[in-house]
């Protein structure tokens, strides 16, 4: 999903990935991998969400609780 949000903004934000690659130090192949639907590592995702000015917020469905499990049966281990 970040991935595909990614792409769309490198092909849409009206600059060349050569461009774009001097902004951010990202090798201009790298671009290239993620416009022709490849991955890239975290840490250039996370340089990319920065450059385009997005950031990731976790969002919580409205009445649902998370749950947390703890231990392989679900069960808080003894102290």
């Amino acid at each position: 999903m970040l991935i595909e949000l990614i792409r769309k903004k490198i092909e849409t934000c009206g600059k060349k990935r050569s461009q774009i690659s001097r902004d951010t130090g990202i090798n201009e192949a790298a671009l290239s991998r993620i416009v022709y639907g490849g991955s890239c590592k975290a840490e250039t995702v996370d340089i990319l969400l920065k450059y385009f000015g997005l950031k990731v917020v976790e969002k919580h469905q409205e009445g649902k609780k998370k749950e947390v499990k703890h231990g392989k049966h679900g069960k808080r281990p003894e102290r």
